[in-house]
């Protein structure tokens, strides 16, 4: 019986430990383009960084994850993210976080294990712990007018799960509107209204801000967003919060939210997400 005791005691600290582990739903853009003014369009995806920084330290953490697009279809990873500068310079770090990637075929369109969000909600919102979207562009084309996300953040709203999101991924708050669809067609249209009845109203929060969108316009080719993030949320009702010097890491919580400012942030954010599920 001594002998087995050892046993014992660390089959009990296994399963302790896996009765800490969390089921984080990771939400992400399905679109490989965001519609800008005048017809032009602007290839696009999630940024690296945004997805895959905080996935490793959720895994790493013995966290489950499941992900989800908003009709099931393969992500499309925004090639200018893959570059060294995105993780402290370090050659080695992008091509590690773009392995992890590829190992588990988030981007592959045959063998990518994301789900859609109809069947997230036919599982149950229930079975997840807590949800996290990175950035990239392509939120702003999908995620920022999906009822389905607006209903799910809504049951994260209401039992006050962690709600994590990066760069463009907090501009998908506005799902949480009445009617999307219709209110971010009104705001892109040049509507000044504030909606009503927005469940995130009068939370601090970030997200890319109005002056790094200029600073990055470059890439836009000449192009304009039909929306700028910071000036959404803030229509909408959302006090928010920069960071003092652009691209720095700027975080912030507020009651169930963690929203980072930019692809700096990430890795914050990411921190902060595992540190809730503790």
């Amino acid at each position: 019986m001594n002998r087995l005791k050892p046993l014992i005691a660390a089959l009990l600290l296994t399963l302790a430990g896996a009765s800490q582990a969390a089921n984080v739903l990771v939400v992400l853009s399905d679109s490989d383009r965001l519609d800008l003014k005048d017809g032009k369009t602007y290839p696009t995806g999630f940024y690296l960084n945004e997805l895959a920084q905080p996935l490793k330290l959720l895994l790493d953490a013995g966290h489950e994850v499941t992900f989800a697009t908003p009709t099931g279809k393969a992500p499309t990873v925004d090639a200018t993210s893959l570059d060294p500068m995105y993780f402290q310079g370090d050659a080695a770090q992008l091509k590690q976080h773009q392995d992890l990637i590829a190992k588990l075929d988030i981007t592959s369109s045959q063998r990518s294990p994301v789900i859609s969000l109809a069947r997230v909600e036919q599982i149950g919102y229930a079975r997840y712990d807590a949800v996290y979207v990175p950035g990239g562009h392509a939120p702003m084309q999908d995620l920022i007018r999906s009822a389905a996300l607006g209903r799910l953040l809504t049951h994260f709203h209401q039992a006050g799960k962690t709600t994590a999101l990066v760069c463009h991924g907090p501009a998908a708050l506005l799902s949480a509107l009445n009617k999307p669809e219709s209110a971010i067609g009104r705001m892109e249209q040049g509507s000044k209204a504030t909606p009503t009845g927005w469940i995130y109203a009068g939370y601090r929060m970030t997200v890319i801000s109005n002056q790094e969108e200029a600073l990055a316009k470059a890439a836009l080719k000449g192009g304009n967003m039909k929306l700028l993030p910071q000036s959404a949320l803030e229509q909408a009702g959302a006090r928010y919060s920069s960071n003092a010097a652009p691209w720095t890491s700027h975080v912030v919580t507020d009651r169930e939210l963690i929203t980072g400012q930019n692809p700096a942030s990430a890795l914050q954010v990411g921190q902060a997400l595992v540190e809730r599920l503790k």
